[in-house]
């Protein structure tokens, strides 16, 4: 059944997810950034189940989904004042807050270490299921709802692509298109006396942003930063390789493609796309951000033996959109020549 972003799922859809997740069962439920994939965070074997079905590395972390109002002295041994400012200013909402771990939290959901990742989504029907869940006093964790490394799932139909009859998954609640469509900003917390506020991940939350409420500009990530949700070199990835061109490159690389009978499929902004696969995202940073994951999966199955992207506008408020998109590139650097040459 599919609901509208402006009402919470029928309550009979809710409890049996709550349920599903109680018993131990994994559910995909819609968030503003993609869709998730959830267990319960303090169930250790419900969260190695999300770790098998996505094929997800088991040191990777998750994040953990909190209800409003939840009780963040349960989760977390410090929390310092400007987390607290932040939770005020930015949730419900795509902001994942990096501190320390309590004791009786598993380390399951940190990938073992010290740290955990919390997050409050905005979406009505997550809400509806973590208000649910334990009766609002439970945390889900859920990355994203597909295969590890793959493009993120923005709708239901998505998650369904991905897991076809996965047979752990146990529901998978319809809240239409993601709002967002990136994953959550996320900031780390747990060094504020040593290295001060870092951002692991950028998204829809900027730096700028986050500067405005605690004073202080977050810094880059460096090596003794906790590792995150969504972080590594190759991510967000379609099975189609994808190379990532400035405008004027990209007229004349289609060309040459084309002139060798490669297939080709186009995600573009700005150039007018000529006939054959491509999909034309609005020039504006949530515009783009909104479409871009369904974009990726559309190009996918085209049929195209490449993807080429347009390179979008370097601007700060595009850093999300860049960060996601230098991830899907990762690894296809020099296919274009390879193609050329067969």
């Amino acid at each position: 059944m599919k609901h509208s972003a402006g009402s919470p799922a029928p309550s009979a859809e809710i409890v049996q997810a709550a349920a599903i997740l109680a018993s131990g069962g994994l559910v995909a439920f819609p968030t503003e950034t993609v869709y998730g994939l959830g267990a319960d965070a303090e169930d250790p074997a419900a969260v190695a189940r999300i770790y098998q079905a996505k094929g997800r590395p088991n040191d990777h972390p998750v994040i953990v989904h909190l209800a409003p109002g939840a009780d963040l002295d349960y989760w977390s041994s410090d929390i310092p004042p400007a987390a607290r400012q932040l939770v005020a200013a930015f949730w419900p909402g795509p902001l994942t807050l990096i501190l320390k771990r309590n004791a009786h939290i598993p380390d399951a959901v940190s990938g073992g270490q010290d740290t955990v990742g919390l997050r409050c989504p905005s979406h009505p029907v997550a809400i509806a299921l973590l208000s649910a869940f334990k009766g609002g006093k439970g945390g889900v964790a859920a990355p994203s709802a597909n295969k590890f490394g793959n493009v993120s799932p923005t709708t239901a139909q998505h998650v369904r692509d991905e897991f076809g009859d996965e047979p752990l998954l146990g529901a998978v609640l319809d809240g239409g298109a993601s709002q967002v469509g990136i994953e959550s900003t996320i900031l780390d917390l747990s060094r504020l006396d040593t290295r001060g506020p870092v951002l692991l991940r950028p998204g829809h939350i900027s730096a700028q942003q986050i500067a405005d409420v605690i004073g202080l500009l977050p810094g880059q990530p460096d090596a003794a930063a906790p590792r995150a949700s969504g972080t590594l070199e190759s991510h967000y990835a379609p099975h189609t390789p994808v190379l990532m061109l400035e405008r004027a490159q990209l007229a004349d690389s289609l060309a040459r493609l084309q002139a060798k009978g490669k297939r080709v499929a186009l995600i573009v902004h700005t150039l007018a796309a000529p006939a054959g696969p491509h999909v034309t995202l609005p020039a504006t940073p949530a515009g783009y951000a909104y479409g871009l994951y369904a974009a990726l999966r559309e190009m996918d199955q085209s049929g195209a033996d490449l993807i080429l992207v347009e390179t979008p506008p370097q601007d700060a408020e595009w850093l999300g959109v860049n960060d996601r998109l230098r991830r899907a590139v990762f690894g296809s650097s020099g296919m274009m020549e390879a193609l050329l040459r067969s």
